[in-house]
C-alpha cells in the first residue's frame, strides 16, 4: 500500500512538473515606451533621473541577444542554482546592472552575504530603477524584482534581511552584469 502511494505521488508530481514547464509563456505588461530611471557614474555618484528609451524586443530577439541562463531567468522567469551563480560571493566594489539593458540596478555597498546562495543587497541602486510586484508560483505569493527599463526578471524581495531595514533583494547571477568602480 505504500510503495502505490509513493508512485502515484511520483506520477502525479511528474505529470505536474511536465504541465509546468510545457505551459505557453503569458507575456507580461507591455514595457512603457519611455521610462525614468537614475544614471550613475562609474564611481557610483547619483547623477540624477532621466528619461530614456523603454527596451522593447520580441522573444526571439531576446534569444538571440542573451545567453541561454540570462534569457530563462530574465525572460521566462527561472532561477539559477544556489551557489553556482557568480556574484553570490562576490565582494568587489561596483555597479551591478540588468544583463539585458545595462540598467544599473544594485550597488555592492548594498550587498550582503545571506547565506542562502545568491546575490544578496539590502536595497536597489535606485528604488526607480527597479519595479516590484506580487509573483504567484505553485501557491506561493512573492515580491518579483525586475529592471524598470526592460522588465528582466531579476529575482525576489523577501523580508528576512539585515536591520535596519529587514529586506534581503535575492537576485539571480545570470540576470546581472558587474562594473567595477571606476575613480576619476
Amino acid at each position: 500500500m505504500v510503495r502505490r502511494a509513493f508512485l502515484g505521488i511520483v506520477a502525479a508530481g511528474g505529470a505536474g512538473y511536465a504541465w509546468f514547464a510545457t505551459r505557453p509563456v503569458v507575456p507580461g505588461p507591455q514595457v512603457a515606451r519611455r521610462v525614468s530611471i537614475v544614471q550613475f557614474d562609474p564611481s557610483g555618484v547619483r547623477l540624477g533621473l532621466v528619461e530614456v528609451d523603454g527596451v522593447r524586443k520580441t522573444d526571439l530577439e531576446w534569444r538571440g541577444s542573451l545567453p541561454l541562463d540570462s534569457y530563462m531567468v530574465l525572460r521566462q522567469k527561472d532561477t539559477e542554482l544556489a551557489f553556482a551563480g557568480e556574484f553570490h560571493k562576490s565582494q568587489r566594489p561596483g555597479l551591478y546592472r540588468c544583463a539585458g539593458c545595462e540598467t544599473v540596478v544594485f550597488d555592492s555597498r548594498a550587498k550582503y552575504a545571506s547565506g542562502t546562495g545568491w546575490p544578496a543587497f539590502t536595497e536597489p541602486a535606485a528604488r526607480e530603477n527597479v519595479v516590484e510586484g506580487w509573483d504567484v508560483y505553485f501557491g506561493l505569493r512573492r515580491i518579483e524584482v525586475k529592471c524598470a527599463r526592460c522588465w528582466g526578471h531579476l529575482g525576489h524581495l523577501f523580508d528576512d534581511g539585515p536591520p535596519p531595514g529587514g529586506l534581503r533583494y535575492c537576485i539571480n547571477s545570470v540576470a546581472l552584469k558587474f562594473s567595477d568602480f571606476r575613480v576619476g
